[in-house]
């Protein structure tokens, strides 16, 4: 016993500030341990550090879509409507560029819907489409509308190897709305117009006529038009409230209006670049405001007169 005492007293004196900072180190783990245990039994959430939080989207309890209400009160409609608040509220790049291009496209496609006598939010149905971008669907629907060759050609577009009307957003908005007048007409709903521009007049009036209803919200339907109308009124809804849906962009941010005057053109192109340089542009600048031309030329038998856009003078840097 006397040897063991002695040895202990002989030890360098470092050891004895280990031994207490390991002591002291035990202690401090279990007093956390105890308070970690404590905070978890009260609130039965283990905290996480390092995760932003994520929040369901608000939605407001009166929807409607060209004036026709959307009925909340029925739970499926309620959380189809929610889904695409969440989808889209959280689909961060889509959406955020959706508002981008609809500063530009918006000015565009208004005045059209409104010449035509076709409620304004019928815009959105371009914004889910396309996402106002010129597009081509692996079915072959094209554009900002994305509208099928025979459907284009049946409202008046122009669609061959040189020229595709489906690419000019004034023309394609234009047969747009015939289409909906005639589907409006058909049906005498807003509603069911729009569903009907993703499954077609014939789609639309066979499941009516097989569910014995008028209704779309009583319909049942493919995935995709049930969800249809859904994302409309969503994107409506976050496109109209970026902010409360958490995009903040500033004025500057968002896309400008392309200005430009029109060259009216009764003859052939030979060569569109050529043409281009003739106007200080270059070629890529005449697709990017003329996107119709599908061709690096136009041969124009029936000397149909076609308007070419140019940019008005200082509105753009062309690169040299």
């Amino acid at each position: 016993m006397n040897i063991k005492l002695d040895n202990f007293k002989r030890l360098n004196p470092k050891y004895y500030y280990m031994l207490f900072g390991f002591t002291l180190a035990v202690g401090i783990f279990f007093l956390f341990s105890s308070i970690c245990f404590v905070q978890n039994k009260s609130t039965g959430v283990e905290p996480v550090e390092g995760f932003q939080k994520i929040y369901s989207p608000p939605i407001p309890q009166k929807l409607d879509f060209a004036g026709e209400n959307v009925p909340l009160e029925n739970f499926d409609v309620f959380e189809r409507i929610e889904r695409e608040f969440i989808v889209n509220t959280y689909w961060h790049s889509f959406t955020m560029l959706a508002i981008k291009r609809a500063s530009r496209c918006f000015p565009i496609i208004e005045p059209i819907l409104k010449r035509n006598n076709i409620p304004e939010d019928f815009k959105y149905v371009a914004v889910i489409e396309s996402g106002l971008y010129n597009t081509v669907s692996s079915a072959g629907a094209t554009g900002f509308w994305q509208i099928m060759e025979d459907v284009g050609k049946k409202y008046g577009l122009e669609i061959n190897d040189e020229v595709d009307e489906r690419y000019d957003v004034e023309k394609s908005t234009e047969a747009a709305c015939s289409y909906l007048k005639e589907s409006y007409g058909l049906f005498k709903n807003w509603t069911l117009a729009a569903a009907s521009f993703n499954m077609g007049l014939n789609g639309v009036e066979k499941q009516l006529e097989r569910q014995k209803t008028n209704n779309y919200y009583n319909l049942v339907l493919n995935e995709e038009t049930s969800r249809y109308i859904a994302r409309i009124i969503a994107l409506k809804e976050i496109l109209k409230n970026p902010e409360k849906y958490g995009f903040y962009l500033s004025t500057d941010q968002l896309y400008k209006p392309l200005k430009s005057s029109n060259v009216e053109i009764p003859d052939d192109i030979s060569n569109i670049a050529d043409f281009g340089i003739k106007y200080g542009i270059n070629y890529k600048t005449i697709k990017l405001y003329n996107p119709w031309l599908r061709e690096n030329y136009l041969v124009n038998k029936n000397h149909k007169i076609y308007a070419i856009k140019i940019p008005e003078k200082g509105s753009i840097n062309v690169i040299k």
